[in-house]
């Protein structure tokens, strides 16, 4: 069964964050991810980005996974 700790580890290999923090059962997964690399891209580029780095895993391992993404600025304007 996968983890969050797995799926934390997918995310990190393949893209570089700043902050990344994924709670989940197994197989439905929720994540809040801040990268450098979201900076003027809409929310569905940046959720591309995370489905890249995590492969053949969104369609094997892993079956929903939910994201709030932003770029620091938009972290720390939210106080993170």
């Amino acid at each position: 069964m996968v983890t969050p700790a797995d799926v934390k580890g997918y995310i990190e290999q393949g893209l570089e964050c700043e902050l990344l923090e994924v709670e989940g059962d197994g197989r439905h997964f929720e994540a809040v991810i801040v990268s450098r690399l979201f900076e003027g891209k809409r929310p569905v580029q940046r959720h591309q980005l995370v489905y890249r780095a995590l492969g053949d895993r969104m369609r094997e391992e892993i079956h929903a996974l939910s994201m709030k993404t932003f770029d620091p600025q938009e972290w720390k304007a939210r106080g993170g």
